[in-house]
């Protein structure tokens, strides 16, 4: 079996949607660019895939896709000393104070566009002859091994593969005997029940799957029937995973980076 090389794979990350659960951070900007500590949580992701030796990027945009394209048009400027001479406008960068060496794809997928839609209109411009390519959502950060993933889906010969997760409840559980509680437990982890965290890895024959029409949503008929055909693998990661939904949870991986308790953090 031939090891598939994460810099020949692209990652497609799902930035388009309009964050309606966190408005007070989304009003004027896509939740993709809501930051956790001073970078926004889009650069965690990137950051997360690059460790693993990811560099190929595009950004299926839609709402407010001006304010993600402005962070990457000055990227290098946004981290850098630089010179502008006013009557040229000539700017000369001094030095780059960053070691990101990634290759950015910033595609606008439509306003309205749901998720299946965006990944179809994108991937038919920018996936070019990769046979292998992974899509990821553009609001959860993980500590899973990438790498390790992609070759385990390389191995496994289905379609696609997602990132299984096993993440704490949010409310405390109450196991009980009659009416005594015979065990509290604050927040458990589901000890046999793993949900979608995205992460995902599909070979090109996924395509014919999709469909560009706005209204073709990843999560339903296109996971759906891969999953029904037998052709959908779950890489399990009992590790962390946390998807930034609300304020709550903004303020929680706003917390862990600013303690250094951050588990994503490279």
């Amino acid at each position: 079996m031939t090891r598939l090389v994460p810099q020949d794979v692209p990652v497609f990350v799902l930035c388009g949607g309009f964050g309606t659960r966190l408005k007070e951070e989304t009003e004027f900007r896509p939740k993709p660019m809501v930051p956790i500590g001073e970078r926004p949580i889009l650069w965690h992701i990137l950051r997360s895939y690059a460790s693993h030796g990811f560099r190929r990027f595009v950004l299926c945009l839609g709402y407010k896709a001006e304010v993600i394209k402005d962070y990457f048009l000055n990227y290098s400027a946004m981290n850098s000393d630089f010179t502008v001479e006013l009557a040229s406008d000539n700017v000369t960068v001094h030095s780059v104070d960053h070691e990101d060496d990634w290759e950015v794809t910033l595609a606008y997928t439509g306003e309205k566009t749901m998720t299946g839609g965006r990944v179809a209109r994108a991937a038919a411009r920018y996936l070019g002859d990769a046979e292998h390519f992974a899509v990821t959502y553009g609001d959860g950060v993980t500590d899973a091994d990438l790498k390790a993933e992609l070759q385990f889906h390389g191995e496994h010969g289905k379609i696609g593969t997602v990132l299984g997760v096993n993440p704490p409840s949010r409310f405390g559980e109450l196991k009980t005997d009659g009416n005594v509680v015979a065990e509290f437990e604050e927040k458990p982890e589901f000890e046999e029940s793993w949900i979608n965290g995205g992460y995902y890895f599909f070979r090109r024959a996924f395509l014919p799957v999709l469909d560009a029409d706005e209204s073709c949503i990843l999560e339903r008929a296109p996971l759906r029937n891969l999953a029904q055909e037998g052709q959908l693998a779950v890489f399990r990661h009992p590790g962390f995973w946390h998807c930034m939904d609300t304020q709550r949870d903004r303020d929680t991986l706003t917390a862990m980076w600013r303690d250094g308790t951050a588990p994503w953090k490279v």
